[in-house]
């Protein structure tokens, strides 16, 4: 996509993903010391469990342990599914299984969804493993890709199967210097006994491509304050123009488009903090459900108003940048922020970006599925 790449450069400029020496430095220390830790107990590991953003399957990967995993029996959970296009997703799982690896979409606060996955890491390593009294099973991922929600999920399943038990002896696996004082470890399984463990999120000290570095900042792997969170919700913009989503909105959504409401669903998974302005209950009540759908109802209208009456080429990236920018407008009018406000265009991406992240404007796959050669 031409005119994307275009106005993320231009809005970018110079900035790289690096650990040191770019004007960004995103890698902090702790991380670095995670990563060898990492790279030793996988070692030790008879199965890894890596976890992705069901939402970018390959840019959530951490490279820089690709080469320690390729030799390791694992599975890949793609979690987030709900976030993520039901009708993309299958070309994903058959993209996997054409490389004869293991991959399963997943949804972390499911626990039928992870049991389907515990299931599957037995019968894996039940068909290879026959002698082994223990077996070790290793779970990583990069930051927010919902791990810690997978480990808690285990958790509760294994304390179901296995009340006594407590987390395996730091001796066992070792310790995380400078990030844990152990790695947790909840036995899933017996005969072999089977304990999963986990792992601090840890990312790549440098990331050469920013578009990728801009899809883990959207998905939440990069803190907002770390690239800013107006550059994510321009790209953000970027990604919905060029993909025309504000038409599928309209042909999809015909009757809230008019401003007839739908009922939300799971409504407790997402924080709405960023929503509101006032002080509310942690869970949300009726009134904070149909203010955030009234909310995305209204952005929805601004994006479709202001794409539906542009006469550019989104392809081309003067005209993609043209756009954004009276999209801004719309949408600071669409959420009622005063024009006076000092930090309008900040407050309009940080509500954009949490109805995004919350799957409120819709399920989305920003990576491109690769083709075969």
């Amino acid at each position: 996509m031409k005119g994307i790449t275009g106005v993320v450069k231009k809005a970018l400029g110079e900035m790289e993903f690096t650990a040191a020496g770019g004007a960004i430095n995103w890698f902090p220390g702790h991380m670095a010391a995670a990563t060898r830790a990492i790279r030793d107990r996988v070692k030790l590991a008879d199965m890894v469990i890596e976890v992705r953003d069901s939402r970018i399957p390959l840019s959530s990967a951490n490279q820089d342990l690709q080469s320690h995993l390729s030799s390791k029996r694992r599975i890949i959970a793609l979690n987030k599914k709900d976030l993520a296009n039901p009708n993309i997703m299958h070309k994903w799982t058959h993209f996997f299984e054409s490389c004869n690896q293991d991959c399963i979409p997943i949804n972390a606060h499911s626990m039928s969804s992870v049991r389907k996955l515990l299931e599957l890491v037995e019968f894996k390593l039940k068909e290879a493993i026959s002698r082994e009294p223990t077996l070790l099973v290793m779970v990583i991922g990069v930051p927010n890709v919902g791990k810690s929600a997978l480990i808690n999920s285990i958790h509760q399943i294994a304390s179901a199967r296995f009340p006594v038990q407590e987390k395996m002896k730091r001796a066992n696996v070792g310790p995380l210097p400078g990030v844990t004082q152990d790695i947790a470890g909840f036995k899933i399984a017996h005969q072999p006994s089977i304990y999963v463990l986990d792992t601090p999120g840890v990312l790549v000290p440098s990331i050469k491509d920013v578009e990728t570095g801009l899809k883990l900042a959207l998905a939440g792997s990069v803190k907002d304050s770390v690239v800013g969170e107006e550059r994510i919700a321009q790209y953000l913009l970027a990604v919905l123009n060029t993909r025309g989503t504000p038409f599928h909105w309209k042909q999809s959504n015909n009757r809230r488009m008019e401003g007839i409401q739908y009922e939300s669903e799971e409504m407790h998974r997402f924080s709405l903090n960023d929503l509101r302005p006032k002080r509310r209950p942690p869970l949300p009540n009726k009134s904070d459900v149909v203010y955030v759908e009234d909310l995305v109802t209204q952005v929805q209208r601004a994006l479709y108003a202001t794409f539906s009456g542009f006469d550019g080429n989104v392809e081309d990236e003067n005209d993609l940048e043209s756009l954004i920018e009276v999209q801004f407008e719309a949408l600071q009018k669409a959420m009622k922020i005063p024009h006076k406000a000092a930090e309008a265009r900040l407050k309009v991406s940080k509500k954009l970006l949490t109805l995004f992240r919350a799957g409120k404007l819709g399920p989305f796959i920003l990576d491109d599925v690769p083709s075969h050669n």
